[in-house]
């Protein structure tokens, strides 16, 4: 039986009075589909000792829209604002576990680690950039800049785990690669948003560089004063840690709101401002800090799978074939020069020709910075936008893997065995999604 015309626009009103009902549908199967395939792929992939995070970008692969097309349109609208979200998390947490202390005891090595290899990376890809895939000067300096960051993801659990059996501690060399690599986080992000900035007003200028310092002083103070002021408030009105951090994360997000309304007219850098608020709350008060982290870490959970999977489901995987060979040489083109770096910040730190090459091998994972701002350029209409993203998600996908095995193997002969052997903790599994 044929539907007349009046059964059609019944049909087509039911759909349009409930399309926000099925939207909402969608979400929910969206949301059951991330977590049950990306659980999946992570497990497998971490009983074969590589990082849970692959698992999770593979997920976001394959249910993106370029393979099986399962992700509802409207988590893709929101993706970005999530991936912003989860910076701020990554910061917050890293403002409240920086000790500046221990950069102060391991003294000018984790001052250079912290920004010295980075810079050298960036500038092999300006070098490389231009040469393999076409891409323009600032092109490359921002595809530098999201390519120089340092996984934590991957580096923390394992040193942590390094200073648990006593490996390379007498010379501090777990606590270098943490420290510097906090820092070096840190450093990256400053100098990519200062790049989109420059790339959005398509202008390159000496000003440009000579607000950055402001912008940084500005963020830095901002933070300072609001840490200060969290700790007398926190200090003098009880409530829940879960409400602290709730409220922090506010404040860090009101940050990045008031950037991207005013940094035009005031140089200002909100995602500084969060992570120093983090150094002041833990400098100013060391007990509650501690506790923060740990709620943070447990959001951080589900955070961080939604971050991976909407970054590789925003993969156009139809052009990887066409750049595959060259994105191939320049991340390990890139990986050298940043190396040098490496070796240069650790002379005179008395490190053997063994222990060199396990900081520099530990200094290679790339994922989390990378998942967080490798879509940015993409989803603000910059050139070439699309293949930074492509270059991103390669450079998680053979260097997470890669450090994670290197350190995992050369542990032992770089840095001698534990010198307190113990069978549960050479045993432990490392559990990469707590970090």
């Amino acid at each position: 039986m044929l539907m007349t015309s009046t059964d059609k626009t019944v049909v087509s009103s039911f759909f349009i009075e409930n399309q926000s009902y099925i939207g909402g549908q969608l979400m929910i199967l969206t949301l059951s589909l991330i977590i049950v395939v990306s659980f999946v792929l992570s497990e497998l992939l971490n009983k074969l000792r590589i990082p849970r995070i692959i698992g999770m970008i593979l997920t976001g692969v394959l249910l993106g829209p370029y393979v099986l097309n399962l992700i509802a349109p409207e988590m893709l609208a929101i993706s970005i604002d999530l991936r912003q979200i989860a910076l701020v998390i990554i910061l917050l947490r890293a403002g409240l576990s920086l000790d500046i202390n221990d950069l102060k005891r391991i003294g000018r090595p984790a001052i250079l680690m912290s920004f010295v290899p980075a810079t050298f990376e960036i500038i092999g890809v300006l070098i490389l950039g231009p040469m393999l895939l076409g891409l323009t000067l600032l092109e490359s300096a921002i595809l530098g800049s999201i390519l120089a960051a340092v996984s934590p993801a991957v580096i923390v659990p394992r040193m942590l785990h390094l200073m648990e059996q006593h490996q390379g501690t007498k010379k501090r060399i777990p606590q270098l690669i943490m420290a510097g690599a906090s820092v070096d986080d840190i450093y990256v992000v400053v100098l990519f948003t200062s790049l989109i900035q420059m790339a959005q007003t398509n202008s390159v200028s000496i000003v440009g560089f000579l607000l950055l310092p402001i912008s940084i002083v500005f963020g830095i103070g901002v933070g300072i004063v609001f840490g200060l002021l969290f700790v007398r408030f926190f200090k003098h009105f009880h409530m829940r840690d879960t409400a602290k951090v709730l409220l922090i994360l506010s404040f860090s997000l009101f940050f990045l709101t008031i950037e991207h309304e005013y940094s035009h007219i005031v140089p200002y850098s909100g995602l500084l401002s969060a992570l120093s608020m983090g150094v002041t709350i833990l400098a100013k008060y060391q007990t509650l800090a501690g506790r923060l982290v740990k709620k943070y870490e447990k959001i951080w959970v589900f955070t961080e799978t939604l971050l991976f999977v909407f970054v590789g489901a925003a993969v156009d995987i139809t052009i990887i074939p066409n750049i595959g060979f060259m994105v191939v040489l320049l991340i390990f083109g890139s990986m050298i020069v940043r190396s040098i770096g490496v070796i240069l910040s650790t002379m005179k730190f008395g490190l053997s020709f063994k222990e060199k090459m396990f900081v520099v091998g530990s200094y290679l994972p790339k994922a989390t910075v990378q998942a967080s701002i490798g879509s940015i350029p993409l989803s603000l209409g910059i050139s070439n936008g699309n293949v930074m993203l492509a270059v991103a998600v390669m450079a998680i996908l053979i260097t997470a893997p890669l450090g994670a095995l290197f350190i995992d193997l050369s542990k032992n002969v770089c840095l001698g065995l534990p010198l307190e052997p113990n069978a549960h903790h050479l045993n432990r599994k490392q559990d990469d999604t707590n970090i």
